[in-house]
């Protein structure tokens, strides 16, 4: 218990208690999650660990090194935002949170230039939810702190 962990398309969390429930006649054990950014709670079968990608909260040193990666220059110029949106999903889903910075930096970089399309901005959001939510974790920050230097860190590039 107190693991801090990362699930994919859902953000980063504690595991706070190992519950064994019955849902649709099956019993499984299953991981109680709190995920703080939202106060979310959360259930992951343990059965499924695996498979859905779940990892643990990257340390300090590695969430210093993806402030800095958000620093870089976006290399996702793929003008068709359906052929984009379908890049940067895949780069989500991969649960790895430089590729999901990669996300992150490229859609605030396309905001503050060109625009986004609805999708585009929702996912934007989703992104950033997450990425915040492990740095967070990793930092020892607040919410809003975090939120505020991811926006001031992509920010700096996009007025240079």
């Amino acid at each position: 218990m107190g693991d801090k962990v990362v699930y994919p398309m859902h953000g980063a969390g504690i595991i706070e208690a190992i519950e064994e429930k019955e849902i649709l006649g099956e019993k499984k054990q299953y991981y109680v999650m709190h995920l703080p950014v939202g106060n979310i709670k959360a259930l992951l079968p343990m059965s499924s660990v695996n498979s859905v990608g779940l990892r643990g909260v990257v340390d300090e040193q590695s969430a210093n090194r993806v402030i800095e990666f958000l620093k870089g220059e976006d290399d996702l110029s793929v003008a068709n935002w359906n052929h984009r949106f379908r890049i940067n999903l895949d780069k989500m889903r991969s649960g790895d949170i430089y590729e999901l910075a990669d996300v992150v930096r490229s859609l605030m970089s396309r905001d503050h230039g060109k625009g986004l399309s609805t999708g585009e901005r929702k996912m934007l959001d989703t992104a950033k939810r997450i990425l915040i939510s492990e740095l967070v974790l990793a930092k020892d920050m607040e919410e809003e702190q975090m939120c505020s230097l991811v926006d001031d860190t992509v920010g700096q590039k996009n007025s240079e």
